[in-house]
């Protein structure tokens, strides 16, 4: 039988597998101006119904949540369902994929790709949110960066985007290829910076390790990246000998409505 991880990129499907301890112990949160996008953005509140699809360990899924909006969480890889299903109680967890949402059409005011949307920017996608989608309904990309306008943060990018291979991201922009789309409108941006603190072994080695395709390698592979992590912290003034420190992010965060 398929499983619902043969449809997806092999960097998540084995990767996440096996990381979503340390993706709810490294992922930063979400800007406290978060909420207001979903209320006057999304329109999302009491009496509606959201996707957060692409879910992970619902990360996201608590924001929807506090939303006061009925939430319904998509996702592949069994692992990260069920921390985020023992996390988000409130919400219904569902097995599924981007091109295959386990919901009747025209049913959900919003769907919602948090830290996702990367994985799976194509037309038959899009075509499968706009199925799911009421008229007038929306979808919301979000995503979250390391400021890498801040010099050490650059560096630990170079460490891994070194070994991204053919992993999506969203910093390359290739997602935003499959716009304009049919039936959708422009995409609406706005930008929130933040931070993310609290001990460097989580905010930053762990965070790494829970990068995908880093999670994926082969352990000898990710003992080396550990190992220049650890090194670039010993460097830099700001890190070295802190028992906290702060990460600075900015979340980043589209909306388009269909037509």
């Amino acid at each position: 039988m398929k499983k619902a991880t043969d449809a997806i990129h092999h960097a998540a499907a084995e990767g996440y597998t096996t990381s979503a301890a340390n993706y709810v112990r490294g992922r930063p949160g979400y800007p406290p101006e978060i909420a207001g996008w979903l209320r006057d953005g999304l329109g999302l509140h009491e009496g509606r119904t959201v996707v957060d699809l692409g879910a992970g360990t619902g990360k996201f899924t608590h924001d929807l949540i506090e939303s006061g909006a009925t939430v319904i969480a998509v996702e592949p890889v069994a692992e990260m369902l069920e921390t985020l299903s023992a996390g988000n109680p409130r919400a219904l967890a569902l097995t599924g994929t981007a091109t295959s949402i386990p919901l009747p059409d025209a049913s959900v005011d919003a769907v919602v790709c948090a830290q996702s949307f990367h994985w799976f920017a194509t037309a038959e996608a899009l075509a499968e949110i706009q199925r799911v989608l009421k008229p007038g309904g929306k979808l919301g990309l979000v995503w979250n960066m390391r400021d890498a306008r801040v010099d050490w943060v650059a560096k630990l990018d170079a460490i891994v985007n070194r070994v991204e291979g053919d992993t999506p991201r969203y910093y390359t922009g290739a997602w935003r290829n499959v716009f304009p789309y049919p039936g959708f409108g422009p995409l609406d941006e706005q930008h929130f910076s933040h931070g993310h603190t609290g001990a460097p072994e989580d905010v930053i080695v762990t965070r790494v390790r829970s990068t995908s395709f880093i999670a994926a390698l082969p352990a000898d592979e990710r003992a080396k990246i550990d190992g220049e992590v650890y090194a670039l912290i010993a460097a830099e003034p700001s890190l070295n000998g802190k028992d906290v420190v702060t990460v600075p992010y900015e979340t980043a965060a589209f909306f388009t409505v269909k037509e």
